[in-house]
Order: C-alpha cells, then structure tokens, then sequence
C-alpha cells in the first residue's frame, strides 16, 4: 500500500489535508449541520426560519440564530428571495446574469460552477465542480478544508486545460467567483461572466441536480471517513456519471456521449 505522502501526492491533496478536521465545532453541530444538509438538498428554498422549524419538529431544540451560524459555515442560502441578503464583497464587482431565456444548443457554450458542502465521518469539506450545461459533463471538480478560492480557480483552470474554454461562465455571487484570482482567469481566457441573481441559486439548476445526485447516489450511502477516501470515491462516482449513468434530460444518453457529440440531436 502506499504511504500517505505518496496517497496525498496522487490525490493532489496537501498530507496535512489528509488528516485535518475543523476545529472548534462539537460532534453535536456537526451532527445538525449533516441534518441541514439533507433538508437542503431536498428543499434548497428552506432558509434558516424552515430549518429551525423542521429540526424543532424532529425534536433538536436549536435556535434560528445557531442554526444560521453554520448553514453560513456550510456556504448555504436558500433560494427563495429574501429582504437584507448578505452584501457581496464590496471590493467584487458583480456581473449580471446573462442566460434568462437564451437557448443552450451546443457543448462549451456555458459551464457552471458551484461549491457544496460534503460530510465525512466527524468531519467535512467542501467540493466545488464544474459542468457543461448543454451534456450535464463534470468537467473538473476538486475538494477542500476551506472555503477560499484557490480550489474553486484550480477546478476552472484544469476544465480549461482539458478542453479548451466555454463561450459564457455562470457561477452564483460567492466570493470565490468574484475574487480577483478567479475573474482573471476568466477573462485572460476571453470567457464570458454571468452571475446568478441574489436568492436565485436554481439559476445554476444543472449544478444544484449534480449535487442531489452526488449526495444521494454516493455520499449518503457511503458515509466517508476521510478526505482521502472520499476523493478516491469521487473519482469512481463522475467516472460513472459521465461515462455511464444516463440521463432522462439528455434522452437517456451518458454526459460524454452528448457532449462529444455522439447524440446531440436527439439530446436537444
């Protein structure tokens, strides 16, 4: 077997990823917030006032102010519009959300991109991904401790390298997609930038279907011990989904069946 330096090198995880678990969170919170991962994923219009609700129901006695502490940690909001949503950074510019009504008809016209929050056994991390609209393809995708956006601008960047550029790139207002490291390499490569509006993530619909998948065909059922595991099972989970899961949306096609044009007709 190979030593963990070697695993981490493989993985493209740093070896102290491998064991780092985050700090200051008791076994109780992380426990509510794999619970307000579940309801999120199956109501992503829950905002903090339904979760309180939904948990007090199932008997958790928590407050609506703990409960919007870490759905903040975890990086949730509800789609619902919503008066006084948080400001976005004020040193990001925000650009406008170009894809309302605009037919998507071929691969590479736009890719989206997200970060979700993924439980491990006492633990969790985050995964950002990105995704061709038109195919449903994961393009790239990688996993972090934290929520800065070096992981989310290497995600784009090795999308990139593998193939080629999108016409239009479509993420929510997060930070990570408006930090200066993330807008350059957007606009170094001459792709075009659109952000969903505020309390409008079912904009990216593609990427919030991706993570539903992800969650309840994999990391619900396989409850992952370590980021090193969970990478490894990820990796074996979007071999299946691009190559072979396939899609009632793409006519029953695989994700790289329609995105190397094998049946876009029939998928558009």
């Amino acid at each position: 077997m190979p030593s963990i330096s070697r695993q981490c090198e493989l993985l493209g995880i740093g070896r102290a990823s491998y064991y780092r678990q985050p700090k200051g969170l008791s076994d109780d919170d992380l426990d509510v917030m794999n619970r307000i991962d579940e309801l999120y994923t199956k109501y992503p219009y829950y905002g903090s006032r339904k979760m309180r609700d939904q948990l007090n129901r199932e008997g958790r006695k928590i407050n609506r102010k703990r409960i919007q502490r870490l759905m903040r940690l975890m990086g949730l909001a509800s789609v619902a519009p919503t008066p006084n949503t948080s400001k976005p950074h004020p040193e990001h510019k925000i650009y406008p959300y170009l894809l309302r009504n605009v037919p998507i008809v071929r691969p590479n016209q736009v890719w989206s991109m997200d970060i979700t929050y993924i439980r491990l056994t006492g633990g969790f991390v985050y995964l950002a991904a990105v995704i061709d609209w038109f195919s449903r393809r994961v393009l790239a995708w990688e996993v972090s401790n934290t929520m800065d956006d070096s992981f989310c601008v290497n995600a784009m960047h090795s999308a990139i390298q593998k193939y080629g550029k999108p016409e239009i790139s479509n993420t929510d207002q997060g930070s990570q997609f408006t930090g200066k490291d993330f807008i350059k390499l957007l606009k170094d490569n001459q792709i075009t930038i659109s952000m969903d509006g505020k309390g409008r993530a079912l904009d990216n619909v593609f990427v919030e279907r991706l993570w539903r998948s992800v969650k309840y065909e994999d990391v619900y059922l396989k409850d992952y011990d370590s980021m090193g595991t969970l990478v490894e099972g990820l990796k074996e989970y979007f071999e299946h989904y691009n190559y072979g899961r396939p899609h009632q949306g793409l006519n029953g096609a695989t994700p790289v069946e329609v995105y190397e044009g094998q049946q876009i007709q029939e998928a558009s």
